[in-house]
């Protein structure tokens, strides 16, 4: 089963294209590519795995 998650703006994030990699900490965070708000970590981890077809 696929995961998706709907971001605070609106925005269904389903794939690794979807979020941007926050890199100015030392773990890895995630978030959406639209707005740059954070996504939950394990949401991120698993949506960071899936690809379109």
């Amino acid at each position: 089963m696929a995961t998706t998650h709907q971001c605070l703006c609106g925005a269904t994030l389903r794939y690794r294209q979807d979020l941007r990699k926050d890199t100015s900490g030392t773990t890895r965070r995630w978030q959406c590519k639209d707005c740059g708000t954070l996504v939950p970590g394990i949401v991120g981890e698993r949506l960071s795995h899936q690809h379109p077809v």
